[in-house]
């Protein structure tokens, strides 16, 4: 059985997951595999845990503010952008309400 989390993951983000577990759980050791250094693979697996987080959060019920989450998980989104984009979402929602 699927969760949440697992189904908010991108095949690169499965493909992590997968050679982290194969490299016992070195993070060094995928270092050296991808060709980067450490700090590198740590930020990458920490972005990777915070997606993991709120795709598994129950305080967020709307897929499209969980969606931004992820995007600003995975740094593809500023904070201050994905805030107003949500308040523009809402602002929106309440007009047709």
């Amino acid at each position: 059985m699927k969760t949440a989390w697992l189904d908010g993951l991108t095949d690169e983000d499965l493909a992590f997951v997968k050679r982290f577990v194969l490299a016992s759980g070195s993070l060094k050791a995928l270092a050296k595999e991808y060709g980067v250094s450490y700090p590198t693979i740590r930020l990458r697996l920490d972005r990777l845990i915070q997606k993991i987080g709120i795709y598994e959060s129950e305080t967020i019920a709307s897929t499209f503010e969980r969606d931004l989450r992820a995007m600003v998980a995975e740094g593809r989104l500023d904070v201050h952008t994905m805030n107003a984009i949500l308040v523009a979402h809402q602002n929106e929602l309440e007009e047709k309400a």
